[in-house]
């Protein structure tokens, strides 16, 4: 018998295979008004490699063990939203889109302030007072995003503001891949929205985004065999008809009969077991991927020149995204933002060092391709050495100038850790060698 809720399409119910021709194909992503950004080049990015495999060479592979522990660790991370309880969201984490936007004005792309009667109406329509009061599971049937509140709308702080403005929309939490479980924590009053809690984010997703699960489900897709996309920007048909973008890093189960597996939702709301074909076997691969330099330059390659989506927006990455699905392929699990990255891996204070003596510590001390370099609001993969200099790949929005503007980059590049030396405007002080402040290595 199933349980009902306020929302009639969505019920929880059991699995069967439903007989749809469900096949993944290569693809492109659409482009949008985030293709027009302006993208700036400095020297590094004519003058060192721009092939991430000429530094594959560098690497030095995983232990079986240590890559089997991490994939483990990985796998954990991933389903977790199936086992809890209730929401575990830190106090000082839950509630900050409100805080953020009654603090200080916000604004629309245009420049005009949103009133306090429009975001007043999204806070209500968030119906925080229900925390809690389903506690379901459910799983993403296509990529979607995360929002910090029920709502489509974006909102900005002063788009006149160096850094502010278009694409940096506050309401864009992240991006969540296909195939990945949920804790729903309550429903929005308009029943369009839930509250979820996913392995590395939170936050608002489309109720026609997910379906619920069962614990048949749940048997058969957690089933410890998985395969990951390896190829950025694929589309999973049914039949002729484009069900989602897919892009690297997303999660597929292998079945006992060595067929993929995805989540479909039913008119009612339930998800479903749907078997996959593949159009190109090179596209997927089973988890952990070998750590080898074909390996890692063949993947890395995959990100090189994608355009900055703050928050996964418009169907690209931001610097986090960027880190956190290139190393999930190799089974390291990484959390949403740089912050909490930043504490995944054993880390290595690199804060306070003299320019020179900072970058000998990142050769001998980081790891090519399975290390990441942070400083607070930026982190970037370090991919190894270029004639003396650390030499790293990151989705970059831009640099600093010396009138606190940027050079805009908007993309995802290689340099070394002095982008833009070169120029007289650059800002010292805000160079990222200078500002570097942890490894985290894996």
């Amino acid at each position: 018998m199933y349980r009902k809720i306020t929302l009639s399409i969505l019920l929880l119910g059991s699995f069967s295979s439903l007989h749809a021709a469900y096949v993944l194909k290569e693809s492109k992503r659409v482009k949008s008004k985030i293709d027009h950004m302006p993208k700036n080049k400095v020297a590094d990015m004519k003058h060192i490699p721009q092939d991430p495999s000429f530094y594959a060479d560098q690497i030095k592979p995983f232990s079986p063990s240590k890559q089997k522990a991490l994939d483990k660790k990985f796998n954990q991370k991933y389903f977790e939203p199936w086992t809890l309880k209730q929401l575990d969201i830190p106090e000082a984490d839950f509630g900050w889109e409100v805080r953020f936007i009654t603090k200080k004005p916000i604004y629309r792309v245009q420049g005009s302030i949103i009133p306090s009667s429009v975001y007043n109406q999204w806070i209500e329509n968030a119906d925080y007072d229900r925390v809690n009061s389903k506690k379901y599971k459910a799983i993403t049937i296509r990529r979607t995003d995360v929002k910090a509140l029920p709502t489509s709308s974006a909102f900005f702080r002063d788009p006149k503001k160096t850094g502010e403005g278009f694409p940096f929309d506050y309401n864009q939490n992240s991006a969540l891949h296909i195939n990945i479980p949920l804790f729903i924590s309550h429903f929005s009053k308009d029943k369009r929205w839930a509250f979820v809690r996913a392995s590395y984010s939170f936050g608002w997703i489309k109720t026609s985004d997910l379906a619920l699960v069962d614990s048949d489900f749940i048997k058969t897709f957690q089933n410890d065999n998985y395969a990951m996309v390896i190829k950025d920007n694929l589309r999973l048909y049914n039949d002729d008809k484009g069900i989602s973008i897919v892009k690297l890093g997303a999660l597929f189960p292998i079945s006992e009969d060595q067929q993929y597996l995805t989540a479909l939702r039913d008119s009612k709301g339930r998800a479903h077991i749907q078997k996959v074909k593949v159009e190109k076997p090179s596209i997927i691969a089973k988890k952990p991927l070998p750590f080898t330099a074909k390996n890692v330059g063949m993947l890395a390659k995959e990100f090189y020149g994608e355009p900055y989506g703050w928050g996964g927006s418009y169907e690209c990455r931001d610097c986090s995204a960027t880190t956190r699905d290139f190393l999930g392929a190799f089974g390291i699990f990484l959390r949403r933002n740089s912050s909490k990255q930043a504490e995944d891996g054993d880390n290595i204070s690199i804060e306070g060092l003299a320019k020179t003596y900072k970058k000998k510590k990142i050769i001998k001390d980081a790891e090519p391709f399975r290390s990441l370099l942070y400083v607070p609001g930026h982190i970037v993969l370090y991919l190894g050495e270029y004639k003396g200099e650390p030499v790293i790949m990151h989705t970059y929005w831009g640099i600093r100038k010396e009138d606190t503007t940027k050079i805009i980059t908007a993309r995802t590049i290689i340099t070394t850790t002095e982008p833009g030396k070169e120029r007289a405007d650059v800002r010292e002080q805000s160079k990222l060698i200078n500002t570097l402040k942890t490894i985290v290595n894996f």
